[in-house]
């Protein structure tokens, strides 16, 4: 009996019924619809669904939804965050002061202050810390100091193994070598005497890096130069040249004299560096 009355109800749901439109002045049939129950319901259902749908991701992802009573607008979820922010930092604040109670309050009773930088919580266990050199590190780190050692070295001759043959270097001034490149002696470049008022020119163009006066050396000039060279002119009566001023090989950049305390007379001292070690001059110089 049951199963017949839903066999009924099924063939109900599914019996098909017309929706016909007629002119109603000829009774002329315009259009028609063949329909079922189910087919209707399952229409609706669909387009409920879809509105259902519709109208949730418009509020959810639109402006619309500010207009829903009880909803914050943009300004004052901006209030709220900020309100957050501000009891954050007030309960920092809080926190720091009742922290400050409690120091004075221990001082009081003669006990030391507990030290909230140095906890024990904050501190950084080194002992528990272990450090071990594996094979590439060892072979990486012997690589590096031969490197450094091979470029800041000062006693081997780094003027033969650099190759400045392209290079034309103009002679600073002319004149007679009273003392040559001699590193063992601490002696980095060529001493050079010459007439008295003798214009001290650029070996090379570069940029002026220092212009100055000190105890030892009178004053001085330096100037940076392509290849990463350096050339220093010491012992100057006056310099013609200002720290930043670019200058060409062979422009006038000092005048030669007997400044500072390591000098017995007028004369220049002329040193040539490359990639932090002192070359010697006289190997690409004519004075």
């Amino acid at each position: 009996m049951a199963a017949e009355k839903k066999k009924h109800i099924v063939n109900k749901l599914k019996h098909k019924y017309r929706l016909i439109i007629y002119n109603d002045i000829t009774f002329e049939e315009v259009w028609y619809m063949r329909l079922s129950r189910l087919n209707v319901f399952t229409f609706v259902g669909t387009a409920l669904i879809l509105l259902i749908v519709s109208v949730t991701v418009l509020i959810a992802f639109t402006p619309i939804r500010e207009f829903i009573p009880g909803y914050p607008d943009g300004n004052m979820r901006w209030n709220i965050i900020n309100n957050v922010h501000k009891l954050d930092s007030l309960e920092h604040e809080l926190e720091i002061r009742d922290r400050y109670f409690a120091s004075i309050n221990r001082i009081i009773r003669g006990d030391v202050p507990i030290s909230y930088e140095n906890s024990q919580d904050s501190l950084v266990r080194y002992e528990d810390i272990s450090f071990s050199k594996s094979e590439h590190d060892s072979i990486l780190r012997q690589q590096i100091e031969e490197e450094e050692l091979f470029n800041l070295s000062v006693l081997t001759s780094p003027g033969k193994r650099t190759d400045f043959s392209t290079i034309h270097f103009f002679p600073p001034v002319k004149g007679i070598i009273t003392n040559s490149f001699n590193p063992s002696e601490n002696h980095f470049g060529t001493d050079v005497v010459a007439a008295t008022n003798k214009v001290v020119v650029a070996t090379l163009s570069g940029t002026v890096i220092l212009a100055n006066w000190t105890l030892e050396t009178g004053y001085v000039i330096q100037i940076q130069h392509d290849n990463n060279l350096i050339s220093i002119y010491k012992h100057n009566s006056e310099l013609l040249k200002k720290v930043g001023s670019h200058v060409t090989a062979g422009e006038t950049i000092a005048i030669i004299g007997n400044s500072g305390e390591l000098t017995s007379g007028p004369h220049l001292h002329f040193e040539l560096w490359h990639n932090g070690t002192p070359i010697n001059p006289e190997d690409f110089i004519s004075f």
